[in-house]
């Protein structure tokens, strides 16, 4: 995947990068920009912004592009200023986390998008958006990346965690994690700063689990998730939608969006913003169902189903159309 998405940056064609958080956009991005052949295509002129590090509005964004370019323009008013600089070279640019800026319910989303669709139509940039949620430039080549093979997993596990022997205790944990790059990344810098053995790991794994996915310096999982949890365009989706997502992941198929309707007759738009929860890359649609990584979840699901209303509601409806004969799957 990294060398096509290199061959469409030699051409300068605009490329996304769109997934779950700690899927690995960004460290995808960063492997892109230090190819060799990138190197000697782009020279110095490769630039790289994070966006959720400055505010969402059209001014900071312009100003940031202005800075990292080198055009030395302060606080320029639109692109249009800065195409002298930008059209006298050929720049690769990455937009990191373009998610923080882009989401349509932000307060200067729409100005933004347009900033953003007008640079990734010069000719003489290529532009690299990664995102949690599918609101790109038209332009751009989508690439919705995966998680990791069972050979990548394993070889990240014990890189980090420096362990030499193998063990199926081990496979059979990062299979537990849908091969999640930054889940496997957290679990195995706490098992090499914890000094925890194969067995120790195990066990904490089994006791634990999503308080394993943590290190000391407290970059977990859970951190990931409030992130998309947070955005302007989850909390605009009512106050049932953290429930809705709990529900989701509670049954381990998710929910079988042939009976979204009926399971859920007092949530208006359900099939709104059952969708919004996957342009957010919280779920995604397998065979019918509405579903989620196993390390979201862990983290999403309950720890006790009676404390949900929600839940309750809708596994009361499913028991009650079960009785009544007629024909009912959630998972």
């Amino acid at each position: 995947m990294i060398e096509e998405i290199a061959g469409y940056a030699e051409n300068l064609a605009p490329v996304a990068l769109i997934g779950a958080g700690g899927i690995g956009k960004t460290s995808i991005a960063l492997a892109i920009l230090h190819r060799h052949r990138i190197k000697q295509r782009f020279g110095e002129n490769r630039r790289f912004i994070r966006c959720d590090q400055f505010p969402a509005s059209f001014a900071q964004l312009l100003n940031r592009i202005s800075k990292v370019i080198g055009a030395g323009i302060e606080d320029p008013e639109n692109l249009t200023s800065l195409y002298p600089f930008l059209s006298s070279r050929e720049t690769l640019i990455v937009l990191d986390n373009t998610e923080s800026i882009l989401d349509p319910r932000g307060t200067h989303a729409e100005k933004i998008y347009a900033l953003v669709e007008d640079l990734s139509r010069l000719e003489t940039v290529c532009l690299c958006v990664t995102s949690r949620i599918s609101t790109i430039p038209s332009e751009c080549k989508i690439f919705d990346i995966p998680t990791l093979s069972i050979n990548a997993a394993q070889e990240t596990f014990y890189r980090i965690c420096r362990k030499r022997e193998r063990s199926n205790l081990i496979t059979e944990i990062l299979e537990q994690l849908d091969f999640h790059p930054l889940s496997i990344t957290l679990l195995a810098t706490a098992a090499h700063q914890n000094k925890w053995d194969t067995g120790r790991l195990t066990r904490e794994w089994k006791t634990r689990r999503t308080n394993a996915l943590q290190t000391e310096h407290n970059k977990s999982l859970a951190a990931t998730i409030e992130l998309s949890l947070d955005s302007p365009l989850f909390r605009g989706l009512g106050p049932d939608a953290r429930a809705l997502l709990g529900v989701a992941a509670f049954f381990p198929q998710g929910i079988n969006e042939n009976n979204v309707d009926w399971l859920f007759p007092t949530i208006p738009n359900i099939t709104s913003i059952l969708g919004k929860f996957c342009i957010l890359s919280l779920t995604y649609r397998s065979s019918g169902f509405i579903t989620m990584l196993a390390p979201l979840r862990d983290y999403l699901s309950p720890t006790d189903p009676k404390v949900s209303p929600l839940l309750c509601a809708t596994r009361e409806c499913y028991f009650t159309r079960t009785l009544s004969g007629k024909p009912a799957s959630i998972s």
